[in-house]
């Protein structure tokens, strides 16, 4: 029972000595590029009216995600990062983001104007 408590589904404590937590699943295999289907959009929204470059709907892990960001950022030159399962790119960079990810072989959408 030395296992994380934070993983723990729909129980908060067990008397019965023989009890195995069910935990969740936090392995996510990283879908191939080919298979992945991104959205590229433009966000000014609570960022004092600096615009925001962001991929949404990467299926994988997030080690993944944060290598994608990286090459991202390099390719644009600017800062950025993964968080809350987007990845954001500073900056107005939509056409560049879609080229890279379209070259890799993701089918890519733009939302927004």
């Amino acid at each position: 029972m030395g296992k994380s408590k934070k993983n723990r589904l729909n129980v908060i404590y067990s008397t019965n000595p023989d009890f195995d937590f069910e935990e969740e699943n936090e392995f996510i295999e990283t879908l191939p590029f080919n298979e992945q289907k991104l959205y590229v959009s433009l966000d000014k929204k609570n960022r004092a009216g600096k615009s925001v470059t962001l991929v949404e709907g990467f299926v994988g892990s997030d080690d993944d995600a944060k290598d994608l960001a990286k090459k991202l950022k390099q390719q644009c030159g600017v800062g950025g990062g993964y968080k809350d399962s987007e990845i954001y790119i500073q900056g107005n960079h939509k056409d560049k983001v879609g080229a890279f990810l379209k070259n890799l072989g993701a089918k890519v959408k733009f939302k927004g104007g």
